[in-house]
């Protein structure tokens, strides 16, 4: 984990453009995300989250004028409010 000084000179230098999301994740989490990384050749979980929520959004953007995209993306919420814990 990284220190304080450190925390603190990340906050000062990104505050305009970016902010810490420190959040609770099972492990299953954790590892999805660093082989999201590691497949998609992105920077790490953090990177890895921030793809993550980009194809989400398409696809929600692309499900309004695609059936197919519609379909799948029903399937991966019902799926998801299923399996969540």
């Amino acid at each position: 984990m990284a220190t304080a000084k450190t925390q603190r000179r990340w906050r000062e230098r990104n505050r305009y453009v970016k902010s810490q999301l420190n959040v609770m994740a099972g492990r299953l989490v954790h590892d999805d995300l660093a082989e999201i990384a590691e497949s998609s050749s992105l920077r790490g979980k953090g990177e890895a989250v921030g793809f993550a929520s980009y194809i989400a959004k398409g696809l929600i953007q692309y499900s309004t004028h695609n059936l197919e995209a519609r379909r799948l993306l029903e399937i991966f919420v019902a799926s998801y409010e299923r399996d969540r814990d």
